[in-house]
């Protein structure tokens, strides 16, 4: 497997002791997904929306639907931690979610119309946290427990992530 198509910008690594300035880029990372998303895919065909960003990945358009999924979920901990005491977050497969019907038959700009609605909500909730709420924790199946602060790191890499995945494509498509 090549590592920097799977991987453009590195495994995930979280900061220890986060400032309130990089959480306040990576919560302009989370609000900037959504444009820089539909940007990137705006030129794509609905061929080479099917073409997988390396030799065994999703498609493009699997990711766009992914993407979504995973922030509908992500939404969710996020409000059950704020909002219970330690909670066990439940967990999906989205590697058989990406088989299912809908990343296929589902034109894109459904999934881009949801991140770009979800993603102004969360951002919201995101600014209006006192800093001391982001040490809430929530348990999650893949990852074991973490605090808000580890999850708006890895929720803003994850997206960065993926559009990277999606803009190595396209620069590879472009020549």
């Amino acid at each position: 497997m090549n590592m920097s198509l799977s991987y453009p910008l590195g495994h995930f690594t979280p900061q220890e002791q986060p400032t309130a300035e990089q959480r306040a880029g990576w919560i302009e990372d989370i609000a900037a997904l959504p444009a820089d998303l539909k940007r990137t895919v705006a030129e794509f065909t609905p061929e080479q929306l099917r073409i997988p960003y390396r030799p065994g990945g999703w498609s493009t358009q699997q990711v766009v639907h992914h993407l979504a999924d995973n922030d509908m979920n992500a939404y969710i901990r996020f409000k059950r931690a704020l909002t219970e005491e330690s909670p066990l977050a439940g967990s999906y497969r989205e590697d058989l979610w990406a088989e299912l019907a809908d990343y296929e038959e589902t034109p894109i700009v459904f999934s881009l119309q949801l991140l770009e609605s979800l993603r102004h909500r969360f951002v919201i909730l995101l600014r209006t946290l006192p800093a001391e709420q982001f040490q809430r924790c929530f348990t999650s199946p893949t990852h074991g427990a973490m605090t808000l602060e580890q999850a708006t790191q890895r929720f803003a890499w994850h997206g960065r992530h993926h559009l990277a995945q999606i803009s190595s494509l396209k620069q590879r498509l472009n020549g």
